[in-house]
């Protein structure tokens, strides 16, 4: 009997359950899944709860409703992982062995990590939403405020979704204006970045978009500490920047668990090929989505992508064929622009987002590098076709290539 543990239940770690379970013969493979919680979140919702877009009921539902019959469950947090003997080792002390072991452990962010923001202040000046509690503090916060300097800082990359801290911006600027109060409200937004995104083509398009809707952008700032007694954020080079309210973008890092294994980089992101998703380290253990150490975006469209190279390669490897699916850094991303409207970037390890149509060439219906209506359906679409087709590694008519199809350089 041939063991497969997969670690985290979160999206990578469900589709690959799913996607494998469907063609792994049950009499001669164990499949085996672990999480530390109950509860399978939406992340890409989390942005629409300080606006009162979603609820946490929106983006929350039972974790065990996706994985597939007839695999094992452990609700726990992991210790450790020992790779040179095969096995796991729980947080109450169950020790799992494995043949192989797919590695789906996420990020998480890690506010501490900045001196001075997690204090008396955190969920009341300063807050985040990539956490249900941050998103609803938040919009708490929001509805009954009267006005001042907002300013949205990320302290480091990489960070999950990278889109999020923009869409965040353009949501505020709509919800401030449909408030009648957006002239009272003094947005900021400060990166570490050079501009406003980590692909110069779309970084140019995206910083004359905050431009246009009056969102101040303050590049390359390396926040040293938060200082609550000024209310500023203060780079390492002593820059400045006040705030009413801060919306922090704080580190984010990979598992715990990978850290005290010893199996990752600095910030606990495990060593993969870029390729095949292989650990770097371990013939038998692949990783997959925000716990690479891959360049690639941090989203659930490249975990989506992922998944299907994953697969593949997977197969390939136990039936000791060469694995020949490769993974092309693909990452497609909607992002919501404000009053009813939304933009799409489709882009790779090596091509940058390219204006065009999405995913028919000439036809859509999603147009690229462009704001459109159909876009902004297209985001809240995604959440019907995440919980009901995605997370059950149903096939989707989409390449996990990216496609220059349609695309106009």
């Amino acid at each position: 009997m041939q063991r497969l543990l997969i670690l985290g239940g979160g999206t990578a770690g469900t589709m690959m359950a799913n996607k494998l379970a469907d063609v792994l013969d049950r009499d001669e493979w164990h499949i085996t899944i672990v999480d530390s919680t109950e509860t399978h979140y939406y992340q890409p919702g989390f942005l629409f709860i300080p606006f009162g877009i979603y609820t946490p009921r929106d983006v929350i539902k039972p974790r065990r409703d996706f994985f597939p019959r007839g695999i094992d469950c452990h609700i726990s947090e992991i210790d450790r992982i020992d790779p040179e003997n095969n096995r796991v080792i729980l947080a109450n002390n169950v020790v799992l062995s494995y043949d192989y072991l797919i590695i789906a452990t996420g990020c998480q962010t890690h506010p501490e990590e900045t001196e001075g923001l997690m204090d008396e202040e955190w969920g009341k000046s300063k807050f985040e939403f990539y956490t249900v509690q941050g998103a609803e503090a938040l919009r708490k916060a929001l509805k009954s405020w009267e006005g001042g300097r907002l300013v949205l800082n990320v302290a480091e990359m990489p960070i999950k979704c990278p889109v999020a801290p923009l869409e965040f911006l353009f949501l505020a600027d709509s919800y401030f204006t449909e408030m009648g109060m957006r002239e009272k409200v003094d947005i900021h937004y400060v990166t570490p970045l050079p501009g406003a995104f980590t692909k110069p083509k779309a970084s140019e398009m995206l910083g004359n978009f905050l431009e246009q809707k009056n969102i101040k952008l303050t590049t390359e700032f390396s926040i040293g500490s938060v200082d609550n007694e000024k209310k500023a954020i203060l780079s390492w080079d002593e820059e400045e920047i006040p705030y009413d309210i801060l919306v922090s973008i704080p580190t984010n890092m990979g598992a715990k668990c990978i850290e005290r294994s010893g199996m990752g980089n600095e910030f606990h992101f495990v060593h993969t090929d870029k390729e095949t998703l292989r650990s770097r380290d371990f013939d038998n253990i692949f990783v997959i989505g925000d716990a690479t150490n891959l360049s690639s975006s941090k989203a659930g469209s490249v975990a989506h992508f992922q998944s299907d190279i994953l697969f593949e390669n997977f197969l390939d490897h136990v039936d000791g064929r060469p694995m020949h699916a490769k993974f092309d850094g693909h990452a497609n991303c909607f992002i919501e622009s404000g009053f009813g409207k939304g933009m799409l970037i489709d882009f790779n390890y090596d091509v940058e987002p390219l204006p065009g149509h999405f995913p028919f060439p000439g036809v859509g219906p999603f147009s690229l590098l462009q704001e459109t209506k159909m876009n902004h359906y297209g985001k809240l679409m995604f959440r019907w076709i995440y919980w009901h087709l995605l997370l059950r590694g149903a096939e989707l008519p989409l390449e996990p290539q990216m496609s220059m199809a349609g695309k106009r350089p």
